[in-house]
């Protein structure tokens, strides 16, 4: 187990253990005064005086410095990698565990190592779903930057917290910690990589009422047109394989391959890790621009067209992929093709039979347009189809939905053009619920920027 303290404690336990007086540590090479300042904590010794101290007191040097032993370390190295595992390809829930259990055994003095697993356990704690938790994780993370930049960087923190904030439904704050994030960016002239992605994926959610001329959408785009919506094979088998390797070389005690057997699976994801948060981009700005009437929508048709060839590799991903058609067939409304509009979202619904979700209700919605715009079909029963789906949902969860409240205040939109205003603002009221806005009365006006 690690030892507790800082290197000064170390080095006073040792020396203490081994009835040694400090000029007698010190040698020839030291002064007795510097070893009294290194217990002390009022001196860090040098790489090289460590190396020195650690041959006297009979240890390693690696666990001088950082209180765990080389053997211990590369363990926790790899509890690390095999929790990023879990989080990526896995379970979120046992991730979590996995990244807390590191947190306890690598202890406050190896304070490199504790950062990087709570940070691991805050994403898994949004990968639940549990955002008040991951916030609250983030935050903590986020004064420890402030204070030890040495241990975590601050820029992926702010991201995260606006991502998690744009959740919770606190979109002012959201927002203020995008545009924090942007003016790094801009500093850095970042425009490819994990933090540019991750940000233009905030982004695309917090600037949606600000027009598509606005700073944080034209990096959104900027970022599309680097990038794109790269195509990715399926390796989850490839994946699974290197990983359970990797388990069987740590049960055999090899852990030094059984680390770069992990390093080999998380980099072996990595793409389709990029091309998932790049297709969701794409969808989203699709769908977005399709909404504001920006013309024309060719742009809008190929990025959700490449999402929609992203998802349709990988099997587990069958939500995204009905969404991706869901965002199409949108598009093509848009562009004048209800026929084409019709069948995509005919196939979403087919993939999400008995599944309640606003991607089910918004394919319902589009299929209400059609027959709106060929002027037959029972538009009204169409929308009580969505109507359900929705308080289906509206039912299985409390918290803010910012997509929920999209689609209630289309599907009130809808409600209009057949005049059923009754069913309009009952729509309306439940928009501005799942938007988290409560005790709504009958007749107030929707400002639709708070759920668009």
């Amino acid at each position: 187990m690690p030892s507790q303290g800082t290197i000064g404690d170390r080095v006073r336990g040792l020396r203490l253990s081994r009835r040694m007086s400090q000029a007698q540590l010190a040698g020839p090479d030291l002064s007795d005064s510097y070893v009294s300042l290194i217990e002390s904590g009022k001196r860090t010794p040098t790489p090289v005086v460590a190396r020195l101290l650690a041959e006297r007191l009979g240890c390693t040097t690696e666990f001088l410095l950082h209180g765990i032993e080389p053997r211990q370390r590369i363990d926790t190295e790899l509890g690390l990698r095999h929790a990023e595992l879990e989080l990526q390809h896995g379970d979120p829930a046992t991730a979590a565990e996995r990244f807390g259990e590191i947190v306890k055994v690598a202890g406050e003095e190896n304070a490199m190592l504790a950062a990087h697993a709570r940070l691991g356990r805050a994403r898994a704690l949004e990968s639940q779903g549990r955002i008040g938790p991951a916030v609250e994780a983030f935050e903590r993370l986020r004064r420890e930057a402030a204070t030890h930049p040495e241990r975590l960087a601050d820029l992926p923190l702010t991201v995260a917290l606006s991502r998690c904030y744009q959740y919770a439904g606190d979109t002012l704050r959201a927002h203020d910690l995008a545009a924090q994030a942007l003016a790094q960016v801009n500093r850095l002239a970042l425009s490819q990589g994990e933090i540019a992605v991750d940000l233009a994926a905030s982004l695309v959610e917090t600037e949606a009422t600000r027009g598509p001329d606005s700073p944080g959408l034209s990096y959104v785009r900027h970022v599309l047109s680097v990038n794109g919506v790269p195509a990715v094979a399926n390796r989850l088998a490839e994946i699974r394989s290197l990983w359970d390797a990797s388990v069987v070389a740590a049960e055999g005690e090899d852990s030094a391959l059984a680390v770069r057997l992990a390093d080999d699976a998380i980099a072996t994801g990595r793409p389709a890790r990029m091309s998932f948060r790049l297709a969701r981009i794409a969808m989203e700005w699709s769908r977005l621009t399709a909404s504001l009437g920006e013309e024309p929508l060719e742009e809008a048709h190929e990025l959700a067209t490449a999402a929609r060839e992203v998802f349709g590799t990988f099997p587990d991903r069958l939500h995204d992929h009905a969404r991706s058609l869901v965002v199409l067939a949108y598009v093509q409304l848009r562009s004048g093709d209800p026929d084409g509009a019709a069948g995509l979202a005919g196939s979403a619904l087919d993939m999400l039979v008995g599944r309640a979700n606003a991607t089910a209700a918004t394919a319902h919605l589009v299929l209400a347009q059609v027959a709106l715009s060929r002027g037959e079909g029972d538009v009204a029963a169409i929308l009580r189809s969505a109507h359900e789906l929705l308080t289906s949902m509206r039912s299985a969860n409390s918290n803010p939905d910012r997509e929920a409240a999209r689609v209630w205040r289309e599907l009130g939109d809808l409600y209009s053009h057949i005049g059923a205003g009754e069913e309009q603002a009952s729509a309306y009221r439940k928009a501005l619920e799942a938007a988290g806005v409560r005790g709504a009365m009958v007749g107030v006006t929707v400002d639709s920027a708070l759920i668009r």
